[in-house]
């Protein structure tokens, strides 16, 4: 029994998490938030706010999020779930430099006033600064351990071996006692389901 139900998730049939969440599946909800709230947490200390401060950040970033999910749309041209998120938390953490920047200028400081400066428009995935790199393969990380349990064995090896040790099909095939085409079609499965629990996809 339990080797069917991992060949219907196989299958790459799963319903999208953010499609989950627009149906308020409380589950998918709850997945939401542990998968992207440490990269929302991160984006609030890498710029510049105390942990404090970036969980309360973090907390607001979700609040507008439950309330704008059923207006998000993927662009076709690229854009991403994490690009949407990345919009709402540099608003949020502007909204909290500003308010520390009124209260500064009353004080007659102005760090405040600088650190909102340096909020960037956008989050490059591929940004030189290596703590960024680490902060992604953090959401990766998350989001493999959520779908792991969803997949056979064989197919998991053959994606793991080829994506992550990035071993040769054939040398994989002969291993599994499968094709080498066959190691190129688990390996976009998973990646396709990975991107459905990323947001990324919408089915």
């Amino acid at each position: 029994m339990a080797t069917a139900r991992k060949s219907n998730s196989d299958s790459s049939t799963s319903t999208s998490l953010l499609r989950r969440v627009r149906e308020h599946d409380a589950g998918a909800w709850q997945r939401l938030v542990d998968l992207y709230g440490p990269l929302v947490f991160y984006w609030g200390r890498r710029s510049g706010l105390r942990p404090p401060d970036a969980a309360d950040v973090m907390q607001d970033v979700f609040a507008a999020v439950h309330g704008a999910i059923g207006r998000f749309e993927r662009d076709p041209h690229g854009g991403t779930f994490r690009g949407w998120l990345w919009t709402i938390a540099r608003n949020k953490i502007h909204d909290h430099f500003r308010r520390a920047a009124g209260q500064a200028a009353a004080a007659g400081g102005t760090d405040a006033a600088r650190r909102l400066d340096q909020v960037p428009e956008s989050w490059d995935d591929e940004s030189a600064d290596p703590r960024d790199r680490g902060a992604l393969s953090g959401l990766y990380r998350r989001a493999l351990e959520f779908v792991r349990s969803e997949f056979e064995e064989r197919t998991w090896q053959a994606f793991w071996r080829s994506v992550v040790e990035d071993e040769p099909a054939a040398e994989i095939a002969a291993d599994l006692g499968i094709s080498a085409n066959a190691v190129r079609q688990y390996k976009s499965r998973v990646l396709r389901r990975l991107r459905q629990e990323l947001g990324d996809l919408d089915g």
